[in-house]
Order: structure tokens, then sequence, then C-alpha cells
């Protein structure tokens, strides 16, 4: 009788353990979820404020650039003119330094210099406008196997122009999303985008998908030198960005339309060891 009553108490107590370690671990993980809703809130609240505020200044800074873009477009038309009459007027002069052909070939020049600098300006201001504003998304079934499919051999001959080879490890399984195929597809191209910058010596590109009901999980991994640990905090940062002539955007336009899908992105990289950003997704019933 003894025995039974002990076997008795042990199996509640190691019941009640284990319920306790069960409900530590949904505490934790709830937790964890309300933390990300916050800081997704905080984000979004931060993110409308900004496109409120700059929306009409980002209006006023594209009308003076469409003048001048316009303007210098006029201004390429006359000196060509001016060019083609200088050949014609002194042939024989064209090929000293200070001709008047190699004058109006310097003044080109310098026009195409600065036409170049106004559409770099105009489209850093077009993606801060898409970053900032609102985000319209137009949701359907997607099957994401089929969208990677799809985008990597897009990306493929661009990758290989790099020393990149794209190496596919796709679920065999049918994995079903509610949401805009465009717009994750744009999401998934910076993260390759990403990668490749980061192997500028070359490597392999790894995309794999799996699904963990209820979610999918999507890998995007680099065989780079990996992210230093402070770079880490910064790197989904509006304008953080550690390449010359980057703009900053890409990786936080990436968490802003993963998150529009009720998704999350995670960041694992170690120096020398490559970086992995994993895209959560809710996983569809069919």
């Amino acid at each position: 009788m003894g025995q039974i009553i002990l076997a008795f108490v042990l199996g509640v107590i190691i019941a009640g353990a284990v319920a306790w370690q069960l409900s530590l671990r949904w505490a934790r993980r709830q937790h964890q979820k309300k933390r990300q809703l916050l800081e997704r809130a905080r984000r979004a609240e931060k993110l409308a404020e900004l496109g409120t505020l700059t929306g009409g200044l980002a209006h006023e800074i594209r009308n003076p650039l469409s003048t001048i873009k316009m303007n210098l477009q006029l201004l390429a038309e006359d000196v060509n003119h001016r060019l083609k009459q200088a050949q014609a007027a002194a042939p024989e002069e064209t090929g000293g330094i200070d001709s008047p052909e190699q004058v109006w070939h310097r003044y080109l020049r310098k026009i195409e210099t600065v036409t170049q600098e106004v559409n770099r300006l105009t489209e850093t201001l077009n993606d801060f406008l898409r970053y900032a504003g609102r985000m319209e998304l137009h949701p359907a079934r997607c099957e994401i196997n089929e969208l990677l499919d799809d985008l990597m051999d897009f990306y493929e001959p661009q990758a290989q122009s790099k020393g990149v080879q794209i190496r596919r490890s796709l679920s065999k399984d049918t994995l079903i999303c509610r949401a805009d195929a465009e717009a994750l597809k744009q999401a998934f191209l910076n993260l390759f985008i990403n990668a490749t910058q980061a192997m500028p010596e070359g490597g392999e590109l790894i995309v794999s998908s799996a699904a963990q009901p209820p979610q999918i999980k999507i890998s995007v991994i680099d065989t780079g030198a990996g992210i230093d640990p402070a770079e880490q905090e910064k790197i989904f940062d509006a304008y953080y960005t550690t390449r010359p002539g980057g703009t900053g955007l890409g990786l936080p336009m990436s968490r802003r339309i993963i998150e529009e899908h009720q998704g999350h992105i995670e960041l694992h990289s170690e120096s020398g060891k490559g970086t992995n950003f994993t895209v959560v997704l809710p996983l569809m019933n069919e």
C-alpha cells in the first residue's frame, strides 16, 4: 500500500513538474509574441508619423528634380547641336584638346554626370516614399515554393555574374500562405541582393523552405564573412549601410513587407561563417 501511495505521490510531482515546465515555455512564447507585437506596433506608428511629416516635403523635392532633369535634357540637346555645328565648321580642328569639338564633349560629360546624380536622388526619394508610405497589399493564395523558384530563375544570371551559385533546398510539401506575391518577391529579392553583396569574392546562396505548422520557414543563407555583432543591432535600421552607394532601405523594406504579412524575420550570423536570414510566415490550411 505504501509503495502505491509513494508511486502516486511521485507521479503527481513529476506531472506537476512537467506541467510547470510546459506552462513556463508557453509563458515565454507568449511574452516573446507580445514583445514582437509591441515592437511592430511602435515601428508602424513611427513609420506612419514619418510618412505624414515628410510626404509633403518629398513632393516639394520631386518637382524641382523633375524640372532640373527636363532642363538638363534640353541643355544636352543644345550642346549636341553646337557640337555638330563645330564639327561641320572646322573638321580639321577636331583633334585638339581645346578645339570646339572637345569643349562641347566636356560639356556633355558634365551634363551627363549631373543627370546621373539627379536620377540617383529621384530613385532614393522613391525608395523612401515606398518605405515610409502606406503599403497597399493585394493578398491571395500563394504557393511559396513556386514563388521562390520563379524568383531564383530570375535572379540566377545576376548571381552568377558575381561568382555566386544558387543552391535550392525547397520543401517537397506544398507551402501555402495568403500573401501579395509581388510584394513578397520584392522582400526576398532584397535578401538575395544583400546575400550576394556579402560575397564579393563569390560563394553560395542557399535558399531553403520548410513547413513547421502553423508556420512556414524560409531561409536565405550566404557563405560570406558574416555580420559583426555590433552591426546586427542596426542592420534593419533605415538608411544604415556599410556599403558605398547603398541606400540602407533594402533590409528594412523586406522586414516591413514580411511584417505586413503577419510574419517576422530572424537574423543568425557569425563572423567567418556567413549569415542566415529566416523568414517566418503563417501557413494557410488548404
